[in-house]
């Protein structure tokens, strides 16, 4: 018989159990599009706070997105990609330097983030402005959610690792996977894990379905 899979994320999928993992709270700053060459996007959630605004302003401002979901995302509500990553905020650095350092970029970003690629960007001389579009916090479905002791966990972001462990531990019995490296650093020490090949839910249930 197969393990039940549970799902830590703000998204889901028809073949796990999925568990919200935070609530989300956009916000409106003030904004110059105008001044910026292209946006720097890390989650679906910043494209999502874009629609609060009028489309003719930023739609022209093509985005370096950190994955294909991001990318997917921005593409959603007609945005142009720039280039995509492969899915960890570091590895945005390679992309950055290949663009002049007079390039004006924006990022849209959440109250905390897990990379700090912005700033060694910065501390290089590139010239990024970052605007904080969201925040977040544990939602009350992850904190209370009863989990078997041998099931699958999947957990897809350093938060949802967090916010699970607020009122959990995680059994020696259960099977975890993890979207990607950022995400297998939030894991207590001595926590064995599978990484998905790719930083996607379908990529980490392929995992999860063969255990």
């Amino acid at each position: 018989m197969s393990k039940p899979i549970y799902l830590f994320s703000i998204s889901t999928h028809p073949r796990a159990i999925s568990i919200n993992s935070l609530d989300i709270q956009f916000l409106k700053p003030n904004i110059d599009f105008s001044q910026y060459d292209y946006f720097i996007i890390t989650s679906k959630q910043s494209s999502e706070a874009l629609k609060q605004y009028e489309s003719t302003k930023y739609l022209n401002k093509p985005a370096l997105c950190v994955s294909l979901q991001s990318a997917l995302s921005y593409e959603k509500i007609g945005g142009k990609i720039l280039e995509i990553g492969s899915g960890y905020g570091d590895n945005l650095i390679t992309k950055i330097n290949n663009y002049p350092k007079t390039t004006k970029w924006l990022y849209l970003r959440a109250e905390v983030v897990a990379s700090d690629f912005v700033k060694i960007c910065k501390e290089e001389g590139y010239n990024i402005d970052e605007v904080v579009m969201y925040k977040s916090e544990c939602s009350q479905d992850i904190w209370h959610v009863e989990v078997e002791e041998e099931a699958v966990l999947i957990f897809t972001s350093p938060s949802s690792v967090e916010c699970f462990l607020k009122n959990h531990s995680i059994s020696p019995r259960a099977k975890i996977i993890v979207i990607g490296k950022t995400t297998a650093a939030a894991l207590p020490k001595g926590v064995e894990y599978y990484i998905s090949e790719k930083t996607t839910i379908d990529s980490c249930m392929e995992i999860g379905l063969s255990l």
